[in-house]
């Protein structure tokens, strides 16, 4: 904690709260032929963006077994998927903060292509690196909490679903929101 709060006596604050927490799920770790499945955003503010998009093609066992029972919800074309983003982004152009954004950019690309500058910065924000920077390793969020960073920080992780866009999106906001708060 020591290491943290002089790292943070450096960078007291994040450069901007204009940003929104961003998660995805996606039919395959190969971008090339995985599609989007569903996203989540959510606002500094807490404000919620929730869809799911149509799909028919392959699934990966994987994610047929850890994201498609999460996937209950009205399916939208991408069409409409820009259109909802669009709006929930507003005209401030913010900036998306990821877990690891690696997967996450590219298939947000697929559905906005070159528009994404007109949404959001043209530059996602990657926590997981910020939090190897403050000295925490990034792993910790994505294994459920095997070194008790969570409890730690007073997080109850057991009532998000893992694997589920929002409410991963949802834990990386509170998350962000606690390191920030107890390393002032």
């Amino acid at each position: 904690m020591k290491k943290n709060k002089e790292i943070l006596k450096i960078c007291a604050k994040p450069f901007s709260d204009n940003v929104i927490f961003y998660d995805s799920e996606f039919s395959s770790l190969d971008p090339e032929k995985g599609d989007l499945l569903s996203v989540g955003m959510v606002k500094m503010n807490g404000d919620e963006l929730y869809f799911e998009l149509e799909h028919e093609g392959e699934v990966d066992p994987w994610v047929e077994k850890n994201v498609a029972p999460y996937l209950t919800g009205e399916k939208i074309s991408i069409e409409e998927a820009f259109k909802r983003m669009k709006k929930f982004a507003g005209s401030k152009t913010p900036f998306l903060v990821s877990y690891v954004d690696n997967y996450d950019a590219v298939y947000l690309k697929k559905i906005i292509g070159q528009a994404k500058r007109n949404l959001f910065h043209w530059m996602s924000i990657d926590i997981a690196s910020m939090f190897f920077a403050l000295g925490r390793n990034p792993e910790d969020f994505g294994d459920a909490d095997k070194n008790g960073e969570f409890k730690k920080l007073g997080i109850d992780w057991k009532q998000y679903r893992e694997h589920h866009a929002l409410d991963d999106a949802k834990l990386l906001r509170e998350y962000y929101l606690k390191i920030f708060k107890n390393d002032d």
